[in-house]
């Protein structure tokens, strides 16, 4: 949709000691060296869309870091280009955000049939009745800028509307395993304590009251233990918590920091600690209606099998 690259500022140098998990939705000759490069068109999302690993007390330095690195970034833009920034962001552009008095917004929002309609208002008009499909307030902020982008070089809205009604979003990101009037069950890649939260609100909001069987695969011996109390507070406003097994991916094992050890800091009314070859009985002995799996070892591996065995219970 531009003569010149789409970027999202999706990295930046964080502070001193701080782990970062790069997101990165640059080419690979962009993310080699974006200084050489001048975008079109580019977004600066807020931080709720950078994957960082960090104590609390350390958040208001990662933010300013971040800060700074939006700043550079958005010195890459082309001198005719358009730079799109979260309304979380202040750095000159045009904003966007949800339910807001920015440029692009998502306003009057409501759910219905488990998907989003809104209306999307632009500094020019006001269109009415987008459908989306993917939960949590974060997506709808992703699809305003997007549509924003689109518009503001020239796509026809018509297409626009077609486009994102048909979107489904990327495999294990409250992926729909499938539906019956007994049970929901959801797949999510969720495998930090932010992750977790913003699965919890999506459900709240596309299935509310209703119970919630969290089945959840730490990832990384050194991650539970650095974010055991986030983790125990995140899971423990599900009605019932499967823990597996840690998955170790390149990790040794931690003397005394286990499934076990997490579990116990967990204060749902259920909670267990599952081996996976007994997922589907215990998830049919709690016979919840609305099931989600997250985590990103191997746990992907079991929600096909888990979810045809459910299917013909």
């Amino acid at each position: 949709i531009s003569n010149g690259p789409v970027v999202t500022l999706n990295e930046f140098e964080p502070a001193p000691g701080v782990k970062v998990s790069k997101i990165i939705n640059l080419s690979e000759d962009i993310a080699r060296n974006t200084s050489s490069e001048s975008a079109r068109i580019a977004t600066i999302p807020g931080s709720s869309s950078i994957g960082i690993e960090l104590p609390k007390s350390s958040r208001e330095n990662v933010y300013l870091s971040e800060i700074v690195s939006s700043i550079d970034f958005s010195k890459n833009i082309a001198p005719d280009g358009k730079l799109f920034v979260h309304e979380s962001i202040a750095i000159q552009g045009l904003s966007y955000g949800v339910e807001s008095k920015t440029d692009y917004s998502a306003v009057n929002i409501r759910i219905s049939d488990g998907a989003y309609y809104f209306d999307l208002k632009t500094p020019y008009n006001l269109y009415k009745d987008f459908k989306f499909h993917l939960p949590g307030k974060h997506n709808i902020s992703n699809a305003v800028v997007a549509l924003a982008m689109a518009l503001e070089y020239g796509c026809p809205v018509q297409k626009l509307y077609n486009a994102l009604n048909s979107y489904q979003g990327v495999k294990r990101r409250f992926s729909y395993q499938f539906k019956n009037d007994s049970l929901v069950f959801i797949d999510d890649y969720a495998h930090h304590p932010s992750e977790i939260d913003a699965v919890h609100q999506a459900i709240l909001e596309m299935h509310p009251n209703q119970k919630i069987t969290a089945v959840f695969q730490p990832h990384l011996f050194s991650r539970t233990q650095d974010f055991a109390d986030d983790f125990a507070r995140s899971l423990s406003v599900f009605d019932a918590v499967l823990l597996l097994e840690i998955y170790p991916a390149r990790e040794l094992p931690i003397p005394g920091i286990n499934s076990s050890w997490l579990l116990e800091k967990i204060t749902s009314p259920i909670k267990k600690l599952v081996p996976k070859k007994a997922l589907y009985e215990t998830i049919k002995y709690i016979n919840y209606p609305i099931l989600i799996t997250m985590g990103a070892g191997d746990i992907g591996a079991v929600v096909e099998p888990l979810s045809n065995q459910l299917a013909h219970a």
